[in-house]
Formats: structure tokens, C-alpha cells, sequence
């Protein structure tokens, strides 16, 4: 049944409360104490150190939204809040908290900046920029690397599950980060070796880890000579540079790049379609904190052209996530 205006524009500007809602359930470890038996709200306080009576009632808020089931004044868990669990393969506790970290939510309390401007909504917070901003607070910083490896995870398991990446000889993961993304395609493709190319600093961390099938390679991708490979996967890194830097990237991998090689960008992709959807979300995340942005297929397809590729083909891999597979023009 669809919603009467005012079911609208409540659930809209109340979004807020929900949020906290669920960041104080996670920080609470509340989906850590319940297991695959139904609790009551008294069981759960006790397991916790919180009052039975306010938990009770943010559990049947969150219940409303899907996280988390009312079962005869019992809660048990839903597929969205097991994610909530430490334990899980795939946990979103860590984003979740990565949410509610002090310049993430000042961020969006000066998003009026951006909209007035069409500069990032961080500006009015501090200068520098986040990266800036983050090398400075390493509490925050931590907090939002555990929220971007979080996330990450279950858009990596999509990826493998939804692509062959054992035809190719050697991928490079550019921007790759830790290694996270590469480390796992290399678990599914025994016979491949891998490059991790990002910035010195980063590379010399990764390095740490350890791996005979992985070179490790630090440079930067808007300066430096980019490794030779059969596959190029940038996981998440174009959605972090406005469309110059982002041609910028492209363009030093095409320079790279066989003429066989495959580029795969994994991306969040906004549908073309009306309504709720991730990317969306997302998209507004780099308008509060970025000069960056999320994209459509049309747009992306613009910006490869742009660097020499031509895009062949989409991949859904969930979480509103696609695998972009491109050729050399």
C-alpha cells in the first residue's frame, strides 16, 4: 500500500532516528548477544550492561525497518541483523559505526553547504580535506577504515561469486589498498599472480601481510607508470575523484594496458530507475565529504570512452555494486 504524504515526508525527516537507533544497538553489541534463540529485551539488557525497558523499545523501532524480528515479547535475529554481529563473514557492524564517527555525522549536519556551493559539506568542519582531516585524528581514521574494509567485504564476495577471474595470468589491483580485494580473486584463481599498486605508504603495509604470488608496487596513479597486466580491477577508487582525476586514472591504466587486457572497475552503479537505492545514498556521502561522486552506466560509459575503453559489458554482483568490464579501444 503506498504511503500517504505525510507517512513520506515523516519517514524522511525522522531517517535520523533510526540511524542512531541502530549505532547505539551495534555499539551495544546487542546482535553480538543474540543468538539463534529468541531473547526477551530484560535477557539481552542483562548480556549487555543496557536498561531492559529502553532497549525494548528501540528494538521494536528497528523491528519496524526489518532489523530484527518480535516473537511474543521476544527478539530474534532477521537476515539484516545478524550483519550486525561481530562474527559474521560479512558484518556491516563496522560501517555501521563508521556512520555515526564525529565527521561523518557534522558532515551531513552542514549539508546545506553543499547544496548552496556544490563544494563538500566537510569544507565548513575543517580544512585540508578528509584525507588530511583523518591523517590527524587516527581514532576517526580507524573507525573509517574499519568501515570501508566492512562494506568491502560483501561487495568482494559478490565479485568473486559473479566472475571468472582464473583466465587471467597476472591482475593488477590498482588503488587496491591492503590487498583485501586482490588477495581474495588470487584464492579463486591459483594459477594467477597479482600486482597491488597504490601509494608508497599504503604499499609498505601490505607488504607486511606477506605473499609469494603478490608484487607489491607503490607509486601514484596520476604520475607513475602503472604495471603491466591481463586484468586491471580498481575497486571503488574512480567513485572518489570528479570526472578529470577520474579520466586521469583511467587513462594511465589504458597506457598500461595490453591490448587483450580486461579493465574492471567495481563500482556502485545509481540506476536509471526512480526510488530508494544504495548508490544514491552513497552519491551523497561524496557530496558531503568529496569532489567526487556515484554514477550511472551512461556516465561511466562516457569516461571510459573518454581513456581509450569500450565498456562490454555489466555485471551485477549486489549491494547496488557492478563489475564495469572494458577493452582498449
Amino acid at each position: 500500500m503506498a504511503q500517504n504524504p505525510f507517512e513520506v515526508l515523516n519517514d524522511a525527516a525522522s531517517g535520523f532516528i533510526i540511524s542512531r537507533c541502530l549505532n547505539a544497538v551495534a555499539e551495544a553489541g546487542i546482535a553480538d548477544a543474540l543468538g539463534d534463540a529468541p531473547q526477551t529485551p530484560e535477557d539481552l539488557a542483562a548480556a549487555t550492561g543496557t536498561n531492559a525497558g529502553a532497549l525494548g523499545r528501540i528494538l521494536r523501532l528497528l523491528a519496524g525497518y526489518g532489523v530484527f524480528e518480535p516473537r511474543d515479547g521476544r527478539y530474534a535475529h532477521t537476515p539484516a541483523s545478524w550483519l550486525l554481529r561481530k562474527d559474521h563473514p560479512q558484518s556491516l557492524r563496522s560501517y555501521v559505526l563508521m556512520s555515526h564517527l564525529p565527521f561523518f555525522w557534522s558532515s551531513f549536519a552542514e549539508i546545506g553547504h553543499a547544496l548552496r556551493t556544490g563544494e563538500p559539506a566537510f569544507d565548513k568542519i575543517a580544512s585540508g580535506g578528509i584525507w588530511s582531516y583523518l591523517a590527524s585524528h587516527p581514532d576517526e581514521a580507524r573507525g573509517f577504515n574499519d568501515g570501508m574494509t566492512s562494506k568491502a567485504q560483501g561487495q568482494i564476495a559478490g565479485a568473486i561469486a559473479n566472475y571468472d577471474f582464473s583466465r587471467f595470468g597476472t591482475i593488477a589491483d590498482i588503488g587496491g589498498g591492503r590487498g583485501h580485494l586482490l588477495r581474495a580473486i588470487l584464492a579463486t584463481a591459483p594459477k594467477a599472480k597479482g600486482i597491488l599498486f597504490d601509494q608508497p605508504s599504503v604499499i609498505q603495509e601490505a607488504a607486511a601481510l606477506g605473499s609469494d604470488r603478490i608484487t607489491f608496487q607503490g607509486g601514484d596513479f596520476f604520475k607513475d607508470a602503472q604495471p603491466v597486466a591481463d586484468a586491471y580491477t580498481l575497486m571503488q577508487v574512480i567513485h572518489d575523484w570528479d570526472d578529470s582525476k577520474s579520466m586521469a586514472i583511467l587513462s594511465g591504466v589504458r597506457r598500461a594496458a595490453p591490448s587483450h587486457a580486461k579493465l574492471l572497475l567495481i563500482e556502485a552503479l545509481i540506476p536509471d530507475t526512480p526510488g530508494p537505492d544504495w548508490a544514491k545514498t552513497v552519491d551523497i556521502f561524496m557530496l558531503a565529504m568529496l569532489h567526487s561522486k556515484e554514477r550511472t552506466r551512461s556516465e561511466y560509459q562516457r569516461l571510459l570512452a573518454g581513456a581509450g575503453f569500450r565498456l562490454e559489458r555489466v555485471i551485477d554482483v549486489g549491494q547496488s555494486t557492478a563489475i564495469l568490464e572494458s577493452v582498449p579501444i
